[in-house]
């Protein structure tokens, strides 16, 4: 698996609600966003295990279809698009967590199978690939352990402040093993969508956005496209007080057998990566996503669409 990280989001006000400060483990015996390893981050490199606990693998009959972020021990998110054209019955689904390595099995991963899909109902309503977010809730709740730990979620509409530390990981970017010289390439890869888009705030990692599309990895002059999380947290709360016993004590359930790995895979040893920058830039354009694009000019810019 991989990360990069990305420019702050724009000079702006800090927002916190105090709901996301008690979901970000303040109050609570799991922080969210605080991974228990804290291994040198470093751009466009394999991980350490543990170092982006909330990073899920969404399998399908064996093989990774997108990425996924947990973000509690009952649900992720992911992006809409990944969906398409696929089967929508969650028995179809699986969710791997605590591995770095697809289709392999480490000693702390859990595997757990979707019960339930929740697309957003404005997908793709008011233009291609807007409101790309999907929840995924799992047929039983996973055990938080030093590598499987939730992300936290924003409080709607928050902002960052300029110079915010923001990363993006996955098994697909860079997959041609580009040097990671500044300006950054921060386009996500094949097999990328869905995965999180998290920045540093007040030293929890915090899900500002999910992979939604791009072009292709090969070519960074062209942009990426992040959907913006905080302008969905109304709904993701809304749909989870929804569900009955959507946040159950995960202590009290023992992991889930773990399935054997296929026996025959594409890609057999696939490591998750990450990678990144910290220069700021600006960029106006609609409200539902974080678009990265690197310029001709050489100059990353992103910022609220």
């Amino acid at each position: 698996m991989r990360s990069v990280t990305c420019a702050a989001l724009g000079s702006l006000a800090q927002g916190c609600s105090s709901a996301w400060r008690r979901s970000c483990g303040r109050g609570v015996s799991t922080a969210c966003g605080k991974p228990k390893v804290m291994g040198r981050i470093s751009g466009g490199r394999d991980v350490e295990a543990g170092q982006w606990p909330w990073q899920a693998s969404l399998q399908s009959q064996g093989s990774h279809v997108c990425g996924a972020v947990l973000v509690n021990s009952r649900w992720l998110l992911s992006t809409a698009h990944c969906f398409l054209k696929k089967p929508k019955a969650p028995e179809s689904y699986r969710v791997l967590l605590g591995s770095t390595q697809l289709y392999q099995h480490g000693p702390q991963s859990q595997e757990v199978p979707v019960s339930r899909i929740v697309t957003h109902p404005d997908f793709e309503k008011l233009h291609p690939f807007g409101s790309d977010i999907a929840m995924l809730q799992l047929l039983s709740p996973v055990n938080f352990t030093s590598s499987i730990v939730p992300a936290c979620l924003p409080a709607p509409g928050m902002k960052l402040p300029s110079n915010s530390s923001c990363w993006i990981t996955g098994w697909g970017m860079l997959s041609e093993e580009t040097p990671l010289l500044e300006p950054f390439h921060l386009q996500e890869g094949k097999g990328d969508s869905g995965g999180p888009l998290v920045c540093d705030f007040a030293s929890s990692w915090v899900l500002m956005g999910l992979a939604s599309w791009g072009f292709d990895c090969r070519h960074p002059v062209y942009p990426s496209i992040f959907t913006n999380v905080t302008y969905f947290t109304d709904w993701i709360n809304e749909i989870q007080k929804l569900t009955p016993h959507s946040e159950p004590t995960s202590a009290l359930t023992p992991p889930p057998e773990p399935t054997s790995p296929p026996a025959q895979t594409q890609v057999p040893h696939q490591s998750l990566r990450a990678a990144g920058s910290s220069t700021l830039g600006t960029a106006i354009v609609p409200p539902q996503t974080w678009p990265l694009a690197l310029l001709l000019l050489g100059t990353l810019r992103q910022a609220l669409w």
